[in-house]
């Protein structure tokens, strides 16, 4: 067994981070149709090499229960979060689980880092084995994930104020799952919705999906999506979904509780070609520094593909603290970061060399913020 590095973690907060280097398990529970246990054996049979040739994946079973034939297990073993991410996000992955979807009637997945094995032998583990979860992150039973997707150009006043003045979906999903926070965020054309859950992400995003509130302003904002999608058909939704997730690679709290002063600000930091995983290292790396002292509460790193979005909570007004909220805080990352930044895509002329190009930076990345809200007595 191979153990990765101690992560740093911040005295008296909260950090989790898909960098690690571990393993992860993946279990996808599927309930399928009625009669379909063939049709759907032979559907995943046509895809498991597919597959089995991605870049990160180790192996996977096929279960299928022992007391009720409609229910089947899929467990996959990768080996570190990213080439899962990449993979389970792509127009790939669309174009491989396409025949499965006919055989099933819903999905779970729950995707876990490996942290202890134990094996019926005490053999030293082979040279080269892939790593293992060091120690157990210090969370806060709060899931964090965003989507993102473009509108038409010309139409970002009309989608800024559809998505601001919408009516707060009900809060309460069940026992144990809440909406906790909704920020939403526009850049150009872009816009960012990054969603807080206490409890089970699914459940959260299920419930939300069904709210007439949600479906009134998801319906609004239609006409002016760049691309198009119909969220009352299961498969266009699937595709849409896909293709929005922007999931969250790395979150750091201080631990130190939220003034009246806080402020809440999203950046949107484009990465060029194939530099996306290397820029949210970079911050993710320099977030455990700046929220161990300074204004910045927490941050939270998205990342897919070429796009990385910083969300993160300052004490104070963000441009007093640039570098910080960057997670730029030295020469030395900025200078990486700008080995990395697509500057021309934010209308820089250059890398962030010194603090004036840092606080131009900051400027530039910016999002536009368009609602922030709480779940009440949350």
């Amino acid at each position: 067994m191979t153990v990765s590095p101690d992560p740093q973690t911040v005295p008296g907060g909260v950090s989790s981070t898909a960098f690690d280097g571990s393993r992860v398990r993946v279990l996808l529970m599927l309930d399928v149709h009625d009669g379909a246990q063939q049709q759907f054996l032979d559907a995943y049979e046509r895809m498991r090499h597919r597959v089995a040739a991605v870049p990160g994946h180790l192996s996977d079973q096929l279960c299928q229960s022992l007391e009720n034939p409609t229910q089947w297990l899929l467990t996959s073993e990768w080996e570190s979060a990213p080439p899962f991410l990449a993979w389970v996000n792509s127009e790939q992955h669309l174009d491989m689980v396409e025949p499965l979807a006919d055989c099933v009637r819903d999905t779970r997945s729950l995707r876990y880092t490996v942290l202890r094995e134990t094996t019926g032998t005490d053999t030293a583990p082979a040279p080269g084995s892939v790593a293992l979860q060091s120690a157990p992150r210090t969370g806060d039973n709060v899931v964090r994930h965003a989507l993102t997707f473009t509108v038409t150009p010309g139409s970002e006043s009309k989608v800024a104020e559809i998505l601001s003045g919408y009516a707060s979906p009900q809060p309460v999903v069940n026992d144990t799952t809440r909406l906790l926070r909704t920020s939403l965020f526009l850049h150009g054309n872009r816009v960012v919705r990054a969603v807080e859950v206490r409890g089970d992400l699914q459940d959260a995003l299920r419930h939300v999906s069904r709210q007439p509130e949600v479906r009134a302003v998801e319906q609004a904002i239609d006409p002016y999506l760049e691309q198009e999608r119909d969220l009352t058909d299961p498969k266009s939704a699937r595709v849409f979904f896909t293709r929005a997730a922007l999931p969250a690679v790395h979150h750091t709290a201080s631990g130190r509780p939220e003034g009246s002063a806080a402020t809440r600000c999203a950046l949107f930091l484009p990465a060029l070609p194939g530099r996306g995983e290397e820029l949210a290292r970079l911050l993710a790396r320099q977030d455990e520094t700046v929220t161990a002292h300074g204004p910045v509460l927490a941050a939270t790193v998205f990342h897919r593909d070429d796009i990385v979005v910083r969300l993160v909570d300052v004490d104070g007004d963000p441009e007093d603290a640039p570098g910080p909220v960057l997670a730029l805080a030295d020469a030395a990352s900025a200078a990486e970061a700008g080995r990395l930044l697509d500057a021309a895509a934010l209308g820089l002329d250059g890398p962030p060399t010194d603090e004036r190009a840092v606080r131009r930076l900051l400027a530039h990345a910016r999002m536009q913020p368009l609602t922030d809200r709480h779940a009440a007595a949350s």
